[in-house]
């Protein structure tokens, strides 16, 4: 008898073990998410998210990146529960190139992107050879190229879609020539630069408004969303299902439309 009883102890007391582990997060707490974000946009809506979550039991933890690369990395390694950064053109490449798997689960804001000068106040300016900046990175160099044909700038290999590189440039009329930098060093550029095409969260940082600053700057009705991204196995998780929830929210929304001016605009 003793011995059943034993035995059905030492059951319970597993079966609580492996709950108990099952329930936690990358940050170690079933009540707890750990979200990378950006500085900047991304960052200031996150401690707004935070904030709400706060009242319905849920604890957020955020950590700050000034980069693109580590915040898809840690979530992978699981040092991260969700990150909170890119569109998803990026993610799909990043996925591709390293062999991952993670998913988008909701999408957040859009940041349209913007051309810059300190030289002149719109791209029909441009003349023969100055130099353009964009980003090194292929996603948002896409987005740049994109961007630049639109304003007329150049033209580019019809069917190249969002994989477009400068090897697509099939019209470059005024001989522009293309810089590739890294897209945080891209404000730093524009004295030595006809114009740069900067993504909205450096301008952001950097004290300017995109929507005011810009020389020429994406519709707002631009496909590259932002998304809330996680691993497969989170995706039903309730954790994540109440931060999608509190983001969507129209309590951030109008928290989006106060704070930024129309230079970040909300997808949801």
């Amino acid at each position: 008898m003793k011995k059943i009883i034993l035995i059905s102890i030492t059951i319970v007391l597993l079966a609580l073990i492996v709950t108990g582990c099952g329930a936690k997060t990358a940050a170690g707490n079933e009540d707890t998410l750990k979200i990378g974000v950006t500085g900047g946009p991304h960052e200031e809506i996150a401690k707004k998210v935070k904030e709400l979550a706060e009242d319905k039991g849920l604890n957020i933890e955020l950590v700050v990146f000034n980069e693109y690369i580590q915040p898809n990395i840690q979530l992978f390694d699981k040092e991260l529960d969700a990150n909170i950064f890119q569109h998803e053109p990026y993610l799909i490449k990043f996925n591709t190139d390293r062999s991952m798997d993670l998913i988008t689960i909701a999408p957040t804001v859009n940041f349209p992107m913007g051309i810059y000068s300190d030289k002149i106040a719109s791209p029909s300016e441009l003349v023969e050879g100055q130099q353009v900046a964009v980003p090194n990175d292929s996603t948002n160099q896409a987005r740049a190229l994109i961007l630049l044909e639109t304003a007329g700038v150049i033209k580019l290999r019809e069917g190249a879609g969002t994989a477009v590189t400068v090897r697509d440039i099939v019209e470059n009329p005024k001989n522009i020539k293309i810089v590739e930098l890294e897209a945080p060093m891209l404000i730093r550029a524009l004295p030595d630069v006809a114009v740069a095409v900067i993504n909205t969260n450096f301008i952001i940082e950097a004290g300017m408004n995109p929507v005011e600053d810009s020389i020429f700057i994406e519709d707002k009705n631009s496909p590259w969303v932002n998304h809330i991204v996680t691993r497969p196995e989170l995706e039903e998780d309730v954790r994540i299902k109440k931060l999608v929830e509190i983001y969507h929210s129209s309590e951030i929304r109008q928290f989006i439309e106060e704070s930024f001016g129309g230079a970040v605009v909300s997808a949801f």
